[in-house]
């Protein structure tokens, strides 16, 4: 088996292969998967092109990548490429500069190795597990905010498609508790930033209600090596099955959100 330190470089190489083809080609045809929900031939692409790199330059691990038509993760493998090609779609067919390749290497179910690539803001995270958070080459951790009243706390998008109006009751709730109690709230529309920045202290917390793994694997790692606080928004500790995905620095501790009462441990 490839050491980590190796296969962290190839990650990053092949994040790269995303952010030189975000950055050179037009997103080309804009397809719906759903209702709301949209692929651009780029995100197509991308994902075959890091596929195919990462099968070259480590084979016989397996991968998930989002635009395969979705999949679960199987907390039994030994070891799986995780991959977004573009996180924030919508934000790229827009041109909406907050957007990023992301890619994780989980082993069991655990993220082991997490790179995210947002070329068109020049910010590049890496880590390995048990090494710190990285971006742009320096270390990184999450902020040192202990008053509610001073977070800025980025919340996940609206649900879109079937069950949507039901899902989304849910999340005004969310929004409108958070909106009376913190400083800020903002949406920016693609998972992985919302994590790296409580990494990098950007941010204070995020509230993502979902939890694929290809939207969360690199950005979960990133977080939590960067000291945040990673739970289940019913305050349970947060794994890769779990139904939202909620990161909190870990001064602030403690989010006013509906049926949570405790976060942290």
């Amino acid at each position: 088996m490839t050491s980590l330190d190796e296969l962290l470089s190839i990650a990053r190489d092949a994040a790269e292969i995303g952010a030189r083809m975000m950055t050179s080609e037009a997103p080309g045809t804009v397809s719906a998967k759903g209702d709301r929900d949209y692929v651009t031939e780029l995100d197509v692409r991308i994902q075959r092109a890091i596929q195919d790199y990462l099968h070259h330059a480590a084979p016989g691990i397996d991968f998930l990548g989002e635009e395969d038509g979705g999949g679960t993760l199987d907390d039994t493998t030994d070891y799986v490429w995780v991959l977004d090609p573009i996180d924030g779609t919508s934000n790229f067919a827009h041109g909406i500069p907050l957007c990023a390749t992301s890619l994780a290497l989980v082993h069991r179910g655990q993220p082991l190795i997490g790179v995210i690539t947002a070329p068109f803001l020049d910010l590049r995270y890496h880590v390995v597990h048990g090494g710190g958070a990285y971006c742009n080459d320096k270390p990184i951790q999450c902020s040192s905010t202990t008053d509610l009243r001073r977070a800025i706390v980025s919340i996940g998008d609206y649900a879109t498609g079937e069950g949507a109006a039901e899902k989304n009751e849910r999340r005004f709730a969310v929004t409108r508790a958070l909106a009376e109690n913190v400083e800020r709230v903002r949406m920016f529309g693609a998972a992985s930033l919302d994590l790296a920045w409580v990494a990098e202290g950007r941010t204070d917390a995020c509230v993502i209600l979902s939890n694929k793994p290809w939207d969360m694997a690199a950005g979960v790692v990133t977080a939590l090596e960067a000291g945040a606080l990673l739970v289940d928004l019913n305050g349970s500790h947060y794994d890769l099955r779990s139904v939202e995905t909620i990161a909190v620095a870990k001064h602030l501790g403690s989010l006013p959100l509906p049926g949570v009462t405790r976060q942290g441990d």
